[in-house]
């Protein structure tokens, strides 16, 4: 079997498909053509990924593709095999296989080369910024709940309004004024938490072919959304201060970009916060160009350390800045509450959107919630959410300089769940995330905060999921398996750490 990979880009857009595509669309075509037969054994992958030059885990993403679609069986112990019967269509004989958008395309090349957490199931979860359950605040919610029916009854059952909730978006509009931010609930569009709120965000400004300006690296479901719309994604540097406000000058110069994503506060997956004197200079540039500027504000009540710092949608005087706001990380995801601040026509064009949409969010959950604010019950939930992240970033810290070698670094949040960490040079973070799985801690590796994928030394550990005693084992096998890493390299990691 005789594969051949076409390097992929070195600037710009690629000139073909990811390199796990090309495997897998060979593969596919040799079975097709007979070369490959029922039950043939495909190469291991460790055996493969030699052979090409490539990762492992570009060939295991080939193989679970076309696991996917039918045309291979994977066993446990055995290896992975050409199946002996196929599935209608699978390989294009029996009938013709339904056309999917580019977009949809697009959309499944990035989800595919991710990397797959499923055999890690019982192992520390450092990877993802999904919320402890054990935090949840379930018998305050489920009152406030319970309220909601006893005060509206049927009328929670039916349609609500494009806007939503009358009664969240006062309270929320009340809370935002509070911090500095003076809008009233006419500026607020409910939404399904911040990723609808992306979504929504993008659409007001760009449409297809367009180009948006995002940090790198960035929120990976932010990259997914320009996938989905059509949208091309335009990096602007990330450095430990903020965004590098030069390049975003440059970028926002360009007439194909039309808007900037950004997270100023407890950075996704950085952690980093910007000071007071970045945002409006970031401001500043915006509007001097004319481009509209997207907070992602989705952590904005999870600040445990120092003062809070005026958003980018309180310092707005041009109103160019489109706010989104979540529940999901300060509350519980299952909630799907979010809302996203505009001005002026923004806020008919974000009605239109919302209306064609989805028609409406789910008015029991925004009357609870509504309910759980005005109560106090958040902001005691929230005081306790604050302690426990505190207490889990400190013990990552501590761990980190305990047992990470030299030439490592990471951030320090004020805030937000997640550090990022830099892994001492020459490391790729998405091959430690093998050897990671297999010592038992899950990590988020760089290459998937990044819209072209490309290498990384840097990787996410999230303070969501893991309490202090699982970060504090998870970073311990983090940084055995680091300095294994290294030995194996051929360099000392031996001395203690410098920050």
């Amino acid at each position: 079997m005789h594969l051949q990979i076409v390097r992929a880009w070195a600037s710009g857009e690629p000139p073909g498909a990811p390199v796990y595509r090309q495997i897998a669309d060979q593969i596919r075509e040799h079975v097709r053509s007979g070369e490959l037969s029922d039950g043939d054994r495909l190469p291991p992958i460790r055996e493969l990924a030699r052979r090409l030059g490539v990762n492992r885990d570009t060939v295991c993403s080939a193989y679970e593709s076309l696991a996917a679609e039918g045309v291979v069986d994977a066993q446990v112990g055995r290896g992975t095999f050409v199946r002996s019967r196929w599935p209608r269509g699978a390989l294009g004989q029996l009938a013709r296989e339904v056309t999917l958008s580019k977009g949809t395309e697009r959309l499944l090349d990035l989800d595919r080369a991710r990397v797959a957490y499923g055999a890690g199931r019982d192992a520390i979860p450092l990877h993802a910024l999904v919320p402890d359950p054990r935090l949840f605040p379930v018998e305050a919610f489920r009152r406030a709940l319970a309220r909601a029916f006893r005060d509206h009854g049927a009328g929670l059952l039916e349609y609500g309004a494009p806007e939503g909730y009358a009664g969240l978006r006062e309270a929320l509009a009340e809370r935002l004024r509070a911090a500095g931010t003076m809008v009233g609930p006419e500026a607020l569009v409910l939404c399904q938490g911040a990723s609808q709120g992306i979504s929504l965000a993008m659409r007001l400004y760009a449409e297809w072919g367009d180009a948006v300006a995002l940090e790198s690296p960035t929120y990976h479901n932010a990259l997914a959304t320009l996938a989905s719309q059509g949208l091309r994604a335009v990096s602007v540097p990330m450095h430990s201060d903020g965004v590098d406000l030069d390049a975003l000058d440059r970028t926002l110069a360009r007439p194909e970009v039309k808007l900037f994503y950004t997270i100023p506060s407890f950075h996704n997956p950085m952690g980093v916060t910007t000071s007071l004197a970045h945002r409006e200079a970031l401001l500043g540039i915006a509007a001097r160009h004319g481009k509209a500027v997207v907070e992602d504000a989705f952590q904005r009540d999870l600040r445990y350390v120092g003062r809070p710092l005026p958003s980018l949608a309180g310092l707005d005087q041009e109103g160019i800045v489109v706010q989104l706001l979540s529940f999901s990380k300060s509350l519980f995801p299952g909630l799907r509450a979010g809302a996203v601040l505009a001005r002026g026509r923004s806020v008919d064009a974000l009605l239109a959107l919302r209306g064609a949409t989805d028609l409406g969010g789910a008015l029991p959950l925004q009357v609870a919630l509504a309910d759980f604010l005005r109560s106090g019950a958040y902001d005691r939930h929230l005081s306790s959410l604050r302690r426990h992240l505190r207490a889990r970033r400190d013990a990552a810290l501590e761990a980190l300089a305990a047992h990470l070698p030299p030439g490592s670094r990471w951030t320090r949040p004020d805030g937000g769940c997640q550090v990022w960490v830099e892994l001492p040079e020459p490391l790729d973070s998405r091959e430690l995330h093998a050897d990671a799985l297999r010592a038992g801690v899950l990590v988020a590796p760089g290459f998937q905060f990044h819209h072209d994928g490309h290498p990384s030394r840097g990787l996410r550990l999230s303070l969501a999921r893991a309490d202090e005693s699982e970060i504090r084992e998870g970073v311990t096998r983090l940084g055995r398996v680091v300095r294994e890493r290294l030995a194996h390299a051929g360099l000392p990691a031996t001395a203690a750490v410098h920050v």
